[in-house]
């Protein structure tokens, strides 16, 4: 298919973030056109991820049923001696092939001319160059991921920032012994038993059983690059260990951004999204609700009359302060080793309260009367207190920082060496 030679908003990548942008714009009025090197059948995350409801009723998207594995179900958080039960949180599993196929739909049935198996060369100024033409656009959209177009050349991120995530769907040979896997950890089937520290402070290994037990769900994650294992190969060492896990049904592995998200969202007439721009929860490296919330902010604020810099300063104001104070926690996690995450526990700073939170991609909210028991608590293992004075000390600078985000881009410089400084810290 030939291109439109000229538009409003060219957009570079038709997954979550992209075809929701398409959406938003297209519904909003614009011309549209959207690119992806893939067939658009293969755009996005082939596997299961999880999404807060919150964020998917702000996007204004109603998933059907059979998109999702159920509601919330109980996430039980294990160490070596270890367990934290998160019983009521907002965080439902979704097929990302279910969801990237609706939110297709949606923009190509508002007007947006979505092709697939298109190759970005880059762009020349206003104009996006690709293997079927030139395309004029008065903005463009870089919602490519994290080793796509890059057309803002973005830094090439430190490995050690990198989470090589696994995610599957199998089937199950044996329910007999599927069960009686859960029931010696302790979980009850259809809930996750979600094992931290597998390969290193931030890494897990989250099992469950689907409803009907057909089927178990498997998700992996961690940092090679800190000498440990990938989340393909943890995941792939479960199933051999496992008699009871049967054949692939479907899933999808690739490396996650987990540094905060990049202080310039946009620059001339380009913006960035999702995985490409860092909009990803530096917790458990979850970027599928923010970026599709990126992207509505980004049509609507462009929509509503605004510029490019609105939206990234819109977009700090209101998130930038979350992501950058799990950042901060994400880089002391990671460090870690097992014993230490037990202790993390056994003191109550990893309580059902900071876990739902997490879940939830929201700040733990504590009360002096919960925080009393973890103080002395910590009293008796002082240890942890430079470690969690440190990165209170962060997460409270950041919030601060993000707060006043600059709009004017002259004093963006110092900004982002503040806040740089104190991350590194």
């Amino acid at each position: 298919m030939s291109l439109p030679t000229s538009v409003d908003v060219a957009i570079v990548g038709a997954g979550t973030s992209g075809a929701a942008a398409a959406r938003y714009f297209a519904e909003g009025g614009a011309s549209v056109v959207c690119v992806e090197r893939r067939p658009l059948a293969e755009a996005g995350a082939r596997w299961v991820n999880g999404i807060t409801r919150t964020a998917l009723a702000e996007a204004a998207i109603d998933l059907p049923r059979s998109a999702t594995f159920g509601q919330p179900h109980p996430f039980h958080l294990v160490t070596n001696t270890g367990r934290v039960t998160v019983r009521d949180h907002d965080v439902i599993d979704v097929d990302m092939r279910a969801l990237v196929a609706l939110l297709q739909d949606q923009a190509q049935t508002a007007g947006a001319v979505l092709a697939g198996e298109t190759t970005v060369g880059g762009r020349d100024g206003d104009t996006l160059v690709t293997d079927r033409g030139r395309v004029r656009a008065r903005w463009i959209v870089d919602a490519s991921g994290l080793a796509g177009a890059r057309l803002l050349d973005q830094p090439i991120l430190d490995t050690s920032h990198l989470c090589a995530a696994a995610q599957a769907v199998h089937e199950v040979r044996d329910r007999d012994a599927a069960r009686a896997w859960f029931e010696a950890a302790g979980v009850p089937a259809g809930e996750v038993c979600a094992r931290l520290g597998v390969a290193g402070g931030f890494s897990v290994l989250n099992v469950r059983l689907h409803d009907g037990a057909d089927t178990v769900g498997i998700l992996t994650g961690s940092i090679p690059a800190l000498g440990f294992p990938s989340g393909k190969a943890i995941l792939d060492q479960l199933v051999r260990e496992q008699s009871w896990i049967g054949a692939r049904v479907f899933g999808g592995q690739g490396a996650i951004p987990l540094r905060r998200p990049y202080d310039r969202l946009a620059r001339d007439n380009v913006a960035l999204l999702g995985d490409a721009a860092c909009q990803v929860f530096p917790a458990h490296g979850s970027g599928i609700g923010a970026g599709i919330l990126a992207a509505k902010l980004l049509a609507d604020t462009l929509g509503g009359g605004g510029a490019l810099r609105d939206y990234e300063v819109a977009w700090h104001r209101r998130w930038g302060g979350l992501f950058a104070a799990y950042d901060a926690f994400r880089r002391w996690n990671q460090t870690m080793d097992p014993q230490l995450l037990d202790e993390l526990m056994a003191v109550g700073v990893i309580d059902a309260t900071f876990a739902r939170a997490g879940l939830d991609q929201a700040m733990p909210k504590l009360s002096l009367a919960a925080l009393s028991p973890k103080a002395r608590a910590l009293g008796r293992r002082l240890g942890l207190v430079p470690g969690l004075a440190r990165v209170a000390a962060q997460v409270g600078a950041v919030h601060l920082l993000s707060a006043i985000y600059p709009r004017s881009e002259r004093r963006l410089g110092a900004w982002s060496l503040g806040m740089a400084r104190v991350l590194a810290v």
